[in-house]
């Protein structure tokens, strides 16, 4: 654990208890005392772990989940990590110009990126992602909607009746979130049919940004989109590990924090 005397953020804390997790490390106050914080501060980290669905609470403690199978709701997914979340967008904006066909996934890390594209000039924007939508329904570009089936947890469109607009569309870039990511498998969702969707539009783009917080990486959900190969840049915040860095490079994946 760091013995830095800097004040960690609570990202940054997260990221060392589910690293403190996996190492065995599994009581309250043996996480205190490796993050040299009050037992307090362990048990608010951990509610927000939990409510994420990375680790489980027990008495005294906590253990944590391997392959997360649950998912918050949209609106409060987009309530995690939202400063982190609003600096990865404005880093992924810097990645379209005037003109493009861009695609904007459903992940609440891509919202914020839908919000600041009125800076941008005569877009074409594919989605299918109804709170994306919302945002986008009186701007001056051209929206398209993807068809599908309404996964209400997530507020898209998806499913293999996606398939059949995407395999008609040539899309410049594609700005996916995700609800878990690692070098060896890319991005990885809860439900099938999401998954099924996202692998679909990142084979049809010229390039793939994965916007993701340090967080979600090294944490799999359950169900696999493509592979690491499908991925040309991940953005992402300053929170992430040095090793991750690397991986991710000797991945030939290019990494922006």
């Amino acid at each position: 654990m760091s013995n830095c005397k800097r004040k960690l953020l609570s990202t940054e804390r997260e990221s060392l208890i589910l690293k403190a997790l996996g190492e065995g490390v599994s009581t309250i106050t043996e996480l205190s005392a490796q993050l040299n914080v009050s037992e307090a501060t362990v048990r608010r980290d951990l509610h927000s772990l939990e409510e994420q669905g990375k680790a489980k609470r027990i008495h005294g403690g906590a253990v944590r989940v391997k392959f997360p199978q649950t998912e918050p709701i949209f609106t409060e997914k987009a309530g995690f990590h939202a400063q982190e979340k609003k600096s990865i967008a404005e880093k992924a904006l810097e990645y379209i110009e005037d003109n493009d066909s861009i695609y904007l996934d459903g992940g609440s890390t891509i919202l914020p990126l839908a919000r600041m594209l009125d800076s941008r000039k005569n877009l074409t924007i594919v989605t299918n992602s109804m709170m994306a939508a919302a945002e986008l329904m009186e701007s001056q570009h051209r929206l398209i909607l993807l068809g599908g089936e309404f996964r209400a947890l997530s507020r898209t469109l998806v499913g293999p009746l996606t398939q059949q607009i995407v395999n008609t569309l040539h899309i410049n870039k594609a700005f996916m979130g995700t609800i878990g990511f690692t070098v060896d498998e890319g991005i990885s969702t809860t439900d099938p049919g999401e998954a099924f969707t996202k692998e679909i539009v990142m084979r049809r783009a010229g390039k793939v940004y994965v916007l993701v917080d340090s967080s979600k990486i090294g944490v799999p959900s359950f169900a696999v989109s493509g592979s690491i190969n499908d991925i040309d840049t991940v953005i992402t915040d300053e929170n992430i590990s040095p090793k991750l860095v690397k991986e991710l490079e000797d991945s030939e994946v290019k990494i922006v924090f």
